[in-house]
């Protein structure tokens, strides 16, 4: 029996096929591989190289206030120098800007491509309160300076001029929060007039304004009007003179 004949047309084909099968197969194999080099050099370009890199000098701090030491969040800060942006953890470092001093809230973001903005909220002192003798005041007590939420803020050996001096039983929280909570809901205008305040129990809060009246404001309730029934009283000229005002009763205000 004669051998099968196969056309040469048929052979070419083949061959054909088999190559575009190889071709494929090697473009296949060089796509991957660019793309595995391309996803490589981009990570190592985004999270290992300088490109990106923190530079302590693109850092904006806002915010500080008279208390914070902007050098300590700078300190903060240039510890992560060199850190590219995308591995900087910002969350970490603002619990670590957190720990500075007089910080109150902190918010840190990236500002690309090598920098970053740290926006405080700074613990301001809203009152003096005088020390009490002891050991570490060497005998020479000064005054505490608190924030709205009572804490320490700082120390100075003679009141400033124009924080309010605060007189509160010694470890009476209450109190104490009573008195700091009317403060931080005054007018500027009207702040500005409080030399100090003192009070026995948190219903029994007294200013003393800086030209010499009396203000017994009671409890820490209704402050808002207790503001506005003061304010008119002032400024009327039935009032003129008086050396105390009673807004305790908002409604049934009293003038002496």
């Amino acid at each position: 029996m004669a051998p099968p004949v196969v056309s040469t047309s048929s052979v070419a084909r083949f061959a054909e096929r088999s190559r575009a099968r190889r071709n494929l197969a090697r473009r296949q194999v060089l796509l991957v591989a660019g793309s595995v080099l391309a996803v490589g050099s981009l990570g190592w370009l985004l999270l290992l190289s300088p490109v990106l890199a923190l530079e302590p000098a693109q850092v904006v701090v806002e915010g500080a206030g008279t208390v914070v030491a902007v050098d300590q969040v700078r300190g903060v800060i240039d510890a992560h120098a060199s850190t590219p942006l995308p591995r900087l953890d910002t969350v970490r470092l603002r619990d670590q800007v957190l720990d500075v001093p007089g910080v109150r809230e902190a918010r840190v973001t990236r500002s690309w491509p090598h920098g970053l903005v740290v926006v405080l909220v700074a613990r301001e002192p809203v009152a003096a309160v005088p020390e009490q003798s002891s050991a570490a005041t060497h005998g020479a007590p000064g005054f505490a300076l608190l924030d709205m939420d009572g804490v320490q803020v700082g120390r100075v050996d003679a009141a400033p001029e124009g924080l309010p001096v605060v007189d509160v039983p010694v470890g009476d929280k209450r109190t104490l929060t009573a008195v700091l909570s009317v403060l931080q809901r005054l007018p500027v205008e009207l702040l500005a007039q409080v030399g100090g305040v003192s009070a026995r129990t948190q219903d029994t809060v007294t200013m003393s304004l800086r030209d010499g009246v009396r203000v017994d404001w009671g409890s820490a309730s209704e402050t808002p009007l207790k503001i506005a029934v003061l304010s008119a009283l002032r400024a009327s000229p039935a009032a003129a003179g008086a050396t105390v005002i009673d807004v305790s009763a908002p409604r049934l205000p009293i003038t002496k």
